[in-house]
């Protein structure tokens, strides 16, 4: 297989453990294993401590746990642990499903932009890749009427992103049936990248249910990194008829073989304790949210943004007449804030910004930002 660059994954290697001020971070501050204890009922965390001192260090089960698996898959409708695969990360479920479910030659409609995994993987395989795009003359959204202009008897998957990465748009509740009758009518999967699960804002839009239960050909993929704040275990997943789940499973016996074993204990405390920790991500979100809003107002004249209707993910403009790659790179090395290139999504003249960090790193890191766009105008 011949894959293209990974343009965004390169450029936040360069800089990640450089800069001081990460504002385009993708997930929520992240968890110390302190912080998960002191989240989760005493009597739990006293339990998942003495486990994690004493659990052998050797191979986990090859699919995840029987423990992970049921208590996510309580998290759908009419689904099983056996529906349930265990990946590292979500960008393994991702990789593992296109594997499985596509062949050269197939009709592949993608959201665009987006994670570049969800479209450089199919490119890869040798499907040929529409892309449905979300960037409109009046703002960020779903055109349902593109995309019915797209999809054609012979294609074999729609691949959605809600809410949105990098931009923040969100399909509702009807937008996801419209797609789910047109996914009917020309029977192909849909696979919904749901990295986003669970990011609402408070007092905003309410997330629909999951892809998983609305279609029997509807894929959930979900990832403990951007909702629950621990990326570093590497912990993803996706819900998908149970034959589906087999056969990726087969495939990632040549790749990550098994999760972590200690990940795989952490996380399941961690998704079963969900509540405490929305609760302390609204209160980050809240925060960033009323920093951003002002900040916008009160630099109008260099920057401007759509605000997120959930999730973590927007994109701002700015009034430089200078390429994205270059803001961010100057940015990051003079300034020593991190905010991604529009470039690295086709949207030039942006910049990715995320509102999960520390707010106070987050409200440092947008006055620094101010500073520099008016400097370099």
């Amino acid at each position: 297989m011949q894959i293209e660059p990974f343009a965004l994954e390169r450029w936040m290697t360069r800089w990640e453990l450089l800069v001081t001020h990460d504002i385009c971070e993708s997930g929520i501050k992240p968890l110390s294993l302190g912080d998960v204890m002191g989240l989760i009922p005493a009597s739990e965390a006293a339990v998942l401590e003495q486990r994690i001192h004493e659990t052998p260090l050797g191979y986990s089960e090859a699919r995840g746990t029987e423990d992970l698996r049921s208590v996510l898959a309580t998290t759908y409708a009419n689904t099983s642990s056996d529906d349930i695969l265990i990946t590292t990360g979500a960008i393994e479920a991702n990789y593992l499903l296109f594997n499985v479910l596509l062949k050269a030659g197939d009709h592949v409609v993608v959201v665009d932009p987006a994670y570049q995994q969800l479209a450089s993987v199919p490119k890869a395989i040798g499907c040929q890749v529409d892309h449905l795009s979300v960037v409109h003359s009046d703002g960020y959204y779903y055109d349902l009427d593109e995309l019915r202009g797209m999809v054609r008897p012979d294609t074999r998957m729609i691949v959605i992103n809600t809410p949105h990465n990098p931009t923040g748009c969100m399909l509702s509740a009807s937008d996801l049936n419209e797609i789910v009758e047109l996914a009917r009518e020309n029977d192909c999967w849909i696979l919904c990248d749901e990295a986003y699960r669970w990011i609402e804002h408070p007092g905003g839009m309410s997330i629909p249910g999951p892809m998983r239960g609305r279609y029997e050909k509807g894929i959930s993929v979900g990832t403990v990194s951007k909702p629950f704040g621990v990326p570093g275990l590497r912990i993803g997943w996706f819900a998908a008829p149970a034959e589906i789940a087999q056969a990726a499973w087969g495939i990632r016996d040549y790749v990550s073989l098994s999760p972590a074993k200690l990940s795989d204990l952490i996380a399941t405390a961690v998704i079963r304790n969900r509540e405490a920790i929305f609760a302390r991500n609204s209160e980050i979100i809240a925060a960033n949210l009323v920093t951003a809003n002002q900040w916008f107002t009160d630099n109008a004249d260099i920057v401007s943004w759509q605000a997120p209707k959930a999730g973590l993910l927007a994109m701002m403009r700015y009034a430089a007449d200078l390429d994205s790659s270059v803001v961010a790179d100057r940015l990051a090395g003079e300034v020593g804030v991190m905010l991604a290139p529009g470039d690295a999504f086709g949207m030039p003249g942006t910049l990715r910004i995320g509102v999960g960090q520390d707010p106070r790193i987050f409200r440092e890191g947008l006055e620094m930002t101010a500073q520099f766009l008016r400097s370099i105008r």
